[in-house]
């Protein structure tokens, strides 16, 4: 495997994505709803939101925005060059399949990991000035396990532009693929607890480690708890709303959760080539 091919193709990426306008936009918002979430503590008291406060009410905007970003950037990454023809000309240079998939992943990775640590960034710059004894190493882990997920949806995406033929097909999987893991597959997985255990039980949290086990088939539900392994989420959502903490099996740990994500990455990865190299262009 050459480098030059794969720095060269992760390099356009970055330069034809990093300029356009709803890059900027999203970078912006990052900023200012993360800004806007700790400055809403000073509304009830004289303080802006802690840090673990601020990253509990963000969770559930990133799990919102992250994966629209990465699907956005990855769904049309390889079908727009085959329908526009570019990539005929791409595959008859000295370049193997894999240095293109690896490429433009390198590419679209650094701008969407761009995009989320700039916004949060500069968010957290701000907040570090409004708000004493910030710790900042939690807040890094915090964004840095929201550009892990993030190109867990772009490496997803990237196969879904491997695997259709148009870009339209290649957006309604990424639109599809969007809603079945925030909207469809959580609803399974209650069922499954449902069918599994009793009311009780659920209510009180008090659930079988195997129903612990399916919930980390969602890519989000394990990004949740990473963030909240290493971030007293829970303690400060306690805290606001006197509701119970909530309570990990003991084999929820960070270096299982990193674990599947780069899973996910990698085996999506090599999807993503199996595709690409059968693929008739």
């Amino acid at each position: 495997m050459d480098l030059d091919p794969i720095y060269l193709i992760a390099k356009k990426e970055i330069i034809d994505n990093i300029r356009n306008l709803w890059i900027i936009i999203i970078t912006i918002i990052f900023a200012v709803l993360t800004i806007a979430m700790s400055a809403l503590g000073s509304i009830f008291s004289d303080e802006w939101q802690s840090l673990d406060m601020t990253v509990a009410l963000m969770m559930s905007i990133v799990q919102l925005l992250v994966p629209i970003i990465a699907l956005m950037l990855g769904y049309a990454a390889i079908v727009r060059e085959i329908e526009n023809g570019s990539m005929n000309t791409l595959i008859s240079l000295p370049v193997r399949r894999e240095e293109i998939i690896l490429g433009k992943f390198l590419g679209l990775g650094g701008v969407l990991s761009f995009t989320i640590l700039v916004g949060f960034g500069l968010a957290g710059v701000v907040i570090g000035i409004m708000v004493p004894d910030v710790n900042y190493l939690e807040y890094m882990i915090f964004i840095g396990s929201t550009i892990l997920v993030g190109l867990v949806y772009l490496t997803v995406a990237l196969f879904f532009s491997t695997l259709f033929k148009k870009r339209s097909t290649a957006l309604g999987g990424a639109i599809f693929l969007w809603f079945f893991f925030n909207m469809i597959l959580p609803i399974i997985l209650i069922g499954i607890a449902f069918a599994g255990a009793g009311m009780s039980d659920i209510i009180s949290g008090n659930v079988p480690d195997w129903y612990h086990a399916v919930q980390l088939t969602n890519p989000m539900t394990v990004y949740s708890t990473l963030v909240t392994l290493n971030i007293n989420i829970g303690g400060a959502m306690s805290a606001a709303t006197a509701t119970p903490q909530v309570q990990y099996p003991d084999f929820y740990t960070s270096g299982l959760m990193i674990s599947i994500l780069f899973a996910w990455i990698v085996g999506f990865l090599g999807l993503s080539y199996w595709r690409f190299n059968k693929k008739d262009i």
